[in-house]
């Protein structure tokens, strides 16, 4: 199994608050890695310094066995790793078409960005359907299909979703788990942050339980659905 990336003690800090502390974990190649937990864990901080929008006060971070985590955001992205962040992030006064273009900023190979966009259409029709409409005319659900398509231009071996499903209507978030399981069979590793756990646990190979800053377990999908403390605190299951 090849490891894509690995955190080792990673700690961080907002001014004098820790936001986590002596965080462990690894993506392999291949796999969906799903982050769950409480709001307020520090979730959405590690994805922001694993991308280099944030910076560690300790600790490594490693992509595919080098040190990426004193390099700025846009070389991140050219090493492979793309960033979709929660509540979408688009620009809205561009279109469709434009903000998934933006996606391809850090690459130069034309007829690759041109491959990828008809890659990025066959997966999300509707986006091509409406390319030339602006960004604030979608919906919450094709609007988050957008960040993904965007992201997805970068041509990233690790697509790090943070809560994709937020705020979707059951029949979006089928669309989504389709599209995700896609997208792994196109050869791109997922690491997602996910409140909606039963969604997250259909999806992972592995996962991460994040409390008070900090994991405090971690295993394969069986394992975490059958763990009693999973169950009654995030499927109420008792």
């Amino acid at each position: 199994m090849v490891i894509l990336l690995e955190v080792n003690d990673l700690s961080v800090f907002y001014g004098k608050a820790q936001v986590f502390h002596d965080v462990n974990l690894r993506v392999d190649k291949g796999e969906i890695v799903a982050i769950i937990g409480p709001n307020g864990t520090g979730k959405t901080t590690l994805l922001r310094t694993i991308s280099g929008l944030h910076r560690a006060a300790k600790g490594s971070i490693t992509f595919l066995g080098e040190r990426i985590d004193s390099l700025p955001s846009y070389e991140i992205v050219k090493r492979g790793i793309a960033h979709c962040p929660e509540r979408y992030k688009l620009f809205p006064e561009m279109t469709v078409l434009e903000n998934i273009e933006m996606g391809a900023f850090v690459r130069k190979d034309r007829s690759g960005i041109q491959a990828d966009l008809e890659e990025v259409f066959s997966l999300f029709p509707l986006l091509e359907e409406r390319k030339s409409q602006q960004a604030t005319t979608l919906s919450g659900g094709e609007q988050q299909m957008l960040a993904i398509a965007r992201a997805l231009m970068s041509k990233p071996k690790l697509l790090m979703l943070d809560e994709p499903s937020l705020g979707l209507a059951p029949i979006i978030k089928d669309k989504l788990v389709n599209a995700i399981r896609e997208i792994t069979k196109r050869g791109i590793t997922i690491m997602m942050i996910e409140q909606d756990v039963e969604l997250a646990l259909i999806l992972c190979n592995r996962g991460y339980v994040f409390e008070e800053g900090t994991v405090i377990m971690e295993g394969s999908k069986k394992f975490l659905k059958g763990n009693p403390k999973i169950r009654e605190a995030y499927l109420g299951i008792v």
